[in-house]
């Protein structure tokens, strides 16, 4: 099975983006499965019930979120009506929606995409993301139920992110991160079979500072001091993520390899 993971869609030149050109990735790299992070998709804070069903009539069989999950409050409903939006696991005990999904592609072959928070460096104490992983990979071995598991860790720190793939290392076919848009250069199988990526990156316009129009993010930098809200920059968007292929037997991957398509990144991805 291929399964194509894009990072983080940044506002609307993220949106355009996935609405313009996924379908035409997606046939080149003749992904089975399409699993999108959504986490910044409306103005940079979490993702409204109308742009995620846009992204999911775009192409994408599944969206992750990440801290950012219900900033747009009509997600806290449209989540439990949508099996395909995905809350990370550790979010809280009363989050509606779910942390976990299993979808099929084309041939009925089986997938589970599950999501956890990291706790170091975020914003607030969330539960412990390698407990609440544990439980839902033991229950759902690859290679048994399921043909296909992917894990998106929505953390900041680079160390955490690492520390999970290696303990879903053969227990998962891929181990991707989100939440800090920037695409890491570490993608490779680990020792038992897990493919993994620190930071699958954004889809966004990389004329920024990570996603948002330079502007202001400068102005505090350089004075300390904040002038006007962040706003997403809106130019061309580079759609960012990996691309797995996994053995239907026993769930691990065969390859990996990152994505870059259109943009200021234009031109990395696989033929």
């Amino acid at each position: 099975m291929k399964i194509l993971f894009l990072g983080d869609v940044m506002g609307r030149a993220g949106r355009r983006a996935i609405t313009e050109r996924l379908a035409g990735l997606r046939a080149r790299l003749k992904a089975d499965l399409v699993i999108v992070n959504a986490e910044n998709a409306s103005g940079g804070r979490g993702v409204t019930a109308g742009h995620a069903q846009l992204l999911l009539e775009a192409g994408a069989d599944a969206l992750t979120l990440g801290d950012h999950a219900f900033d747009q409050k009509d997600m806290l409903t449209f989540i439990e009506r949508e099996p395909r939006i995905i809350r990370p696991l550790n979010f809280a005990r009363e989050a509606p929606g779910r942390g976990h999904a299993i979808i099929s592609d084309g041939r009925g072959r089986k997938a589970l995409i599950v999501q956890a928070l990291g706790q170091v460096f975020m914003s607030r104490p969330y539960d412990d993301p390698f407990s609440a992983l544990d439980g839902v990979l033991r229950a759902h071995p690859p290679g048994g139920m399921v043909q296909a598991a992917l894990v998106d860790i929505h953390a900041e720190a680079t160390s955490e992110k690492m520390a999970v793939g290696h303990f879903c290392d053969g227990r998962a076919s891929l181990v991707v991160g989100t939440h800090t848009h920037v695409p890491t250069a570490d993608t490779q199988i680990l020792p038992r079979g897990t493919a993994f990526q620190s930071d699958a990156g954004m889809c966004g316009d990389y004329d920024s500072v990570i996603g948002m129009d330079k502007a202001e993010p400068l102005r505090r930098f350089i004075t300390g001091m904040a002038r006007d809200r962040f706003t997403p920059a809106e130019g061309e968007a580079t759609l960012s993520g990996v691309l797995v292929e996994t053995d239907d037997r026993t769930g691990l991957a065969r390859s990996v390899v990152p994505v870059r398509d259109g943009g200021r990144l234009a031109g990395t991805h696989p033929a």
